[in-house]
């Protein structure tokens, strides 16, 4: 049933009230507040009536009270009595201390309807509540980053492993590299050393006045050459 009941009084003097269902809930408020002690002395209290609770709430002289159901506890009723309270200190200042009987009823008494359907309907009315439920938001929040960064080293282990491959793979290849440039340095230096010999042959040869056969002298630099630059493949491997 939730809260059934609200009134909003200086003392005695009710200046705004509201009730949600046909009940004997504002004579029994009135005799509450005969016996609510004076003074600016603050209080809180709470009075029990067959199955409804009164809840009351003094602060700086100002009564704030409602009847709720037995099954809405207290941190529902206790809850709504410091929102009236903030509300109507807010709204109408120090009016308060002076206003006649029912002076805020017009306006106020819609508020207190608005926030006695918002405080029975609403589940994050209790503060308990609200904050399980914020809590539990945090959570989820939290689990779906944790999620995240879980997924997102996942992603980065892969890039690593790229990486690494990617760098095996140019080491592999520099060392390919300088092992064909030594393999062709070799070769050609030793070309050259086959030339030069073929040339002082020659040489020597014309000086002697022996003429070497072209086609000898080229089946000679062929088989010099290839000979030379097969040995120098197979002794790298």
């Amino acid at each position: 049933m939730g809260i059934l009941y609200a009134v909003v009084a200086r003392g005695e003097v009710v200046l705004a009230e509201f009730s949600a269902a046909a009940t004997n809930a504002g004579t029994a408020a009135r005799k509450i507040l005969e016996k609510t002690p004076r003074g600016n002395s603050d209080s809180n209290a709470s009075y029990s009536q067959d199955r409804y609770i009164f809840h009351a709430k003094r602060t700086d002289g100002l009564t704030v009270l409602c009847m709720a159901d037995d099954s809405a506890g207290r941190r529902i009723p206790s809850a709504f009595l410091e929102d009236i309270h903030q509300r109507f200190a807010r709204t109408y200042g120090r009016a308060i201390h002076s206003a006649a009987a029912y002076a805020m009823n017009d306006e106020f008494s819609r508020v207190l309807s608005q926030q006695m359907d918002h405080y029975t309907n609403d589940p994050n009315a209790d503060r308990i509540n609200r904050l399980k439920g914020e809590m539990s938001q945090v959570r989820t929040a939290m689990l779906d980053n944790i999620n995240k960064v879980l997924d997102r080293g996942d992603r980065l282990e892969l890039l690593v492993d790229k990486t690494a491959t990617l760098q095996g793979n140019t080491l592999r290849f520099r060392r390919q590299s300088r092992r064909f440039r030594n393999t062709m340095w070799w070769r050609n230096v030793r070309l050259t050393c086959v030339h030069t010999g073929i040339h002082s042959y020659n040489h020597r040869l014309r000086f002697a006045h022996v003429s070497l056969p072209w086609s000898l002298a080229a089946v000679l630099l062929e088989v010099n050459t290839y000979g030379v630059g097969y040995g120098s493949d197979f002794g790298h491997k």
